[in-house]
């Protein structure tokens, strides 16, 4: 078996784990919701969940780009669940558009109680990234 066959396997075993369709992307973060990520509520802050999706939508651009690449737009987050605090927060990539030096990635994000096997899709939304090059200006994304 091939090392993308395993991939592509693994990716849909974790999707179906999650309650997930197949299509949904790329598995580029996991990790658990601790209590200094809490808002005043005792919930998990929303800004803690789009500072990962920003991550996660980061490591996509630069694996597509090659090099660096900074965000540049955020569009339409809506929170559809709370976190609590021991959940597994899992974070999917993918990429939307690319164009001459930037690139769209939608990033899912989904909750799992540490006592469930069930997940729930917590938020989404669309990230924008332009390619920089070392001075930090736009530069053209490679075709390789």
């Amino acid at each position: 078996m091939s090392t993308d066959t395993r991939i592509t396997l693994e990716h849909a075993k974790d999707r179906a784990a999650h309650g997930r369709q197949q299509d949904a992307g790329v598995l580029v973060i996991r990790t658990i919701a601790m209590p200094a990520d809490t808002n005043p509520a005792g919930d998990i802050f929303g800004g803690w969940i789009m500072s990962q999706m920003d991550l996660a939508a980061g490591n996509m651009a630069g694996r597509v780009s090659q090099g660096r690449s900074a965000t540049v737009a955020v569009e339409a987050m809506h929170f559809l669940r709370p976190v609590k605090v021991g959940d597994e927060v899992t974070l999917y990539a993918t990429l939307t558009d690319v164009g001459r030096t930037s690139m769209r990635v939608h990033v899912d994000v989904w909750a799992r109680s540490r006592y469930s096997k069930d997940g729930a899709k917590v938020t989404e939304a669309e990230f924008v990234f332009v390619a920089l090059d070392d001075q930090g200006a736009p530069r053209q994304i490679s075709s390789d």
